[in-house]
């Protein structure tokens, strides 16, 4: 992954992706806080991998939010297609993107976000300074398909804890993400 500072050294024959660059995936969590959190934050690792497993990967979210409106029903649609943001991969916590780290330690560094240790798990935070960054990122129309489906996983799943988004992602896509190997990629 390089920062958009750096794509300078790059010649300009190799292709560019999206996908490679650290401040997409920063705008993108910094957005998940905003949007999919309380207050600007999300309490949990797990919890803001799970919340954007389901902004990255629509129509796994479709039957997600499906089988939590059926009344208990356990109705799963298989509509997924080939819409994938960005991959995924089997973590022994499900869906997991191993840039995580790296993209925190990137918000963190510019102070758009802080983090701390509550407990036994991890509070990320937007900062005053992130929180009017992901205001602006908000208001921007290339941003407002994200920012509007978001909003949806935030009203179906946003009062939920990462164990329970963990486990409903196990139960309902076991096939696609629960028996694949460790380290495999979740297409």
């Amino acid at each position: 992954m390089r920062s958009l500072d750096r794509l300078g050294s790059q010649p300009v024959s190799l292709p560019l992706l999206a996908d490679d660059i650290v401040e997409f995936h920063a705008a993108r969590l910094m957005l998940l806080m905003h949007l999919c959190g309380v207050s600007g934050r999300i309490d949990g690792l797990t919890k803001m991998a799970k919340l954007d497993f389901f902004v990255r990967y629509p129509d796994f979210f479709a039957s997600a939010q499906a089988s939590e409106t059926s009344n208990g029903e356990n109705s799963k649609i298989r509509s997924h297609d080939e819409r994938v943001e960005s991959a995924m991969v089997r973590h022994h916590y499900g869906p997991w993107d191993k840039r995580y780290y790296h993209v925190i330690a990137h918000l963190e560094s510019k102070g758009l976000i802080s983090v701390s240790k509550v407990g036994r798990s991890y509070q990320i935070a937007l900062t005053e300074f992130g929180l009017q960054k992901a205001k602006a990122l908000g208001n921007l129309n290339s941003f407002s398909q994200l920012a509007d489906h978001m909003r949806e996983v935030k009203r179906t799943f946003g009062r939920k804890s990462g164990s329970y988004l963990k486990n409903l992602i196990y139960q309902l896509f076991d096939e696609e993400v629960g028996k694949r190997p460790i380290g495999e990629k979740i297409d």
